[in-house]
């Protein structure tokens, strides 16, 4: 297998009982400072998620993310092989999923970096990975989150998305997606032809929603873990020939 220079990773974690849903919920402001001093480590953001099917402005409590951005392959594979952290995450949650990722296109910040370092060629034909994050103005809220239900049915269903969540840092105001996809021209149909999606790309360049925003797309090559009843979310695609 080849080894890639600074990989991204997303893991997602599925917990059930009240006592591992507190617990996974807790991680949100705790695993920050264990996640600093891991090395290999250059970023790292613990995600929760919306209700429903994600994209939502009710909290899921049992659904969590690790956003990481990795110096290598090698740095990834020891902390999930070997982190005390991610042992207990696995011991505790009824489900997880992490998926490797390059990053090919990256337009905007997070947090006034650009986190993702560009390591392969963009390619429409491969699997393509998609994070877009924001932070919205306290006074545009309203005007954000009424246009996200329509955006959230929107996209069920639609031809060559693998899996999608609504996740974030802070609750209303950061917001971020991710969506998994079979090939470019599949998301691009989505993100430029629905008129609930496009309606919201108009209002936020017409009203500048955002005081801070980030795109980029990723090609996934690997992916690990055991979501629910041996599948994961991508588990009809191979990323590697």
């Amino acid at each position: 297998m080849a080894t890639f220079q600074s990989v991204t990773t997303v893991t997602f974690f599925r917990y059930q009982s009240w006592a591992n849903r507190w617990w996974g919920f807790k991680q949100m402001g705790l695993a920050g400072e264990v996640l600093d001093q891991v090395d290999g480590l250059r970023f790292h953001k613990m995600l929760g998620s919306g209700a429903g099917n994600g994209f939502s402005i009710w909290p899921n409590f049992g659904v969590y993310g690790l956003l990481s951005v990795w110096d290598n392959e090698g740095a990834a594979e020891r902390f999930f092989q070997k982190h005390a952290l991610f042992a207990e995450s696995r011991e505790r949650c009824a489900g997880w999923w992490t998926v490797y990722m390059e990053a090919a296109k990256v337009h905007g910040v997070w947090e006034g970096e650009v986190p993702f370092p560009i390591t392969t060629d963009y390619d429409p034909a491969r699997p393509v990975a998609v994070i877009t994050r924001a932070t919205i103005y306290p006074h545009h809220l309203w005007r954000f989150w009424r246009f996200v239900p329509p955006v959230s049915r929107s996209i069920e269903d639609k031809e060559g998305l693998l899996f999608s969540v609504g996740i974030g840092e802070l609750p209303l105001v950061q917001q971020a997606t991710f969506s998994l996809w079979q090939n470019s021209e599949l998301m691009t149909a989505y993100a430029y032809r629905s008129k609930y999606h496009k309606e919201v790309v108009r209002r936020t360049r017409e009203l500048g929603w955002y005081k801070e925003e980030l795109f980029c797309r990723f090609h996934p090559y690997r992916t690990e873990g055991d979501w629910e009843d041996g599948r994961t979310p991508a588990s009809v695609l191979a990323f590697v020939p």
